[in-house]
């Protein structure tokens, strides 16, 4: 803490008065504060808080010389005190926000997102051999899970056709392996009711 003195001062009896309180004592309230706190530049902050409380009283309170180092001692005791109070607030309004949700890898998640959209991308593509009315079928039953019945209504069409639509498309969509046996493509699971 450097001397005010040291520095051009001009002004007022207040303002001298003020500079001598801070060469005489600064380094004694920036020790309390340091010994309360642990944290040089908190303590720091909280002797320039001590002083401009003291500043701010210049007025109101008037001291023999022997009386300005506990008064301001005083004033450093509630300044700390007060400094504490906001931390525990602060910690407390902390403490209420919802818990930061687990992010995970983003990188891996970008990759399987990736992953993902091509996936995607070809399923649209192999769709796109189908009929219109096939695709229809096949993407709210097998897609967004909706039963056999609620596509007929959706599509104002009877059961038995949402059925038959959706066994030809699986059908088209087959691919024979080496035994020569038709396996369904990867990704279109059979709905329950389904014709084989």
């Amino acid at each position: 803490m450097t001397p005010v003195r040291r520095r051009s001062v001009g002004g007022s009896a207040d303002a001298i008065r003020h500079v001598r309180l801070w060469d005489e004592h600064a380094q004694r309230i920036y020790r309390y504060c340091f010994r309360r706190t642990a944290d040089r530049e908190l303590a720091e902050d909280l002797t320039s808080v001590v002083f401009l409380e003291a500043w701010r009283r210049r007025r109101t309170v008037e001291l023999a010389a022997e009386a300005e180092l506990p008064w301001l001692y005083g004033i450093a005791a509630n300044v700390v005190r007060n400094q504490w109070r906001r931390q525990r607030r602060y910690r407390a309004a902390l403490a209420r926000l919802p818990r930061p949700r687990d992010e995970g890898d983003l990188a891996q998640e970008a990759v399987d997102h990736l992953a993902d959209q091509e996936q995607a991308r070809r399923l649209v593509k192999m769709l796109r051999v189908l009929p219109k009315v096939e695709q229809d079928v096949l993407t709210l039953c097998v897609w967004e899970g909706l039963s056999a019945k609620e596509v007929a209504v959706a599509l104002g069409v009877p059961e038995g056709t949402v059925r038959t639509r959706l066994h030809r498309a699986r059908t088209r969509l087959r691919v024979p392996d080496e035994v020569n046996d038709c396996t369904p493509v990867p990704g279109v699971p059979r709905v329950e009711g389904e014709r084989s």
